[in-house]
């Protein structure tokens, strides 16, 4: 087996700079996309992942990640976090939420069902603590 191929920090982070793509630096390099990743985070250039576990606290199924609460549910977190998506979708997400908190309710989420609307529970709505936090993000922004 040869020896792995090594990235140059200043290399990578000149070409960075200089705006060449994942796939770019792939070929410079001769490492796969996932090996320009790995460097990138290495060496500090790679932006940020947004974290939505707070909003999505739930492992969820294959089949339910993209679902319409979920998707809101990820759209209201990166707004919360100073990264708000397109405006049609957190307008979506907002309206969604709001939908719920006037109306009383929550969501839950079962792996094998997804998730359903329930009644909000007294000490507070799952939904209601995320969209305020996402308008309280917003307003920062």
């Amino acid at each position: 087996m040869g020896r792995r191929p090594t990235i140059d920090r200043k290399e990578l982070a000149r070409l960075v700079t200089a705006g060449m793509s994942v796939q770019e630096l792939a070929a410079h390099f001769g490492v796969s996309e996932s090996g320009v990743l790995q460097a990138k985070r290495a060496a500090g250039l790679a932006k940020p992942m947004l974290d939505h576990s707070g909003a999505v606290p739930w492992k969820l199924t294959r089949a339910h990640a993209q679902s319409g609460p979920a998707t809101n549910l990820r759209n209201l977190s990166a707004a919360a976090q100073g990264k708000p998506p397109a405006a049609e979708r957190l307008n979506t997400a907002m309206r969604w939420a709001q939908r719920l908190v006037d109306a009383g309710l929550d969501v839950r989420y079962d792996a094998a069902e997804g998730f359903s609307e329930i009644p909000a529970p007294p000490e507070g709505s799952h939904v209601a603590n995320v969209l305020a936090a996402a308008r309280k993000g917003l307003e920062a922004y």
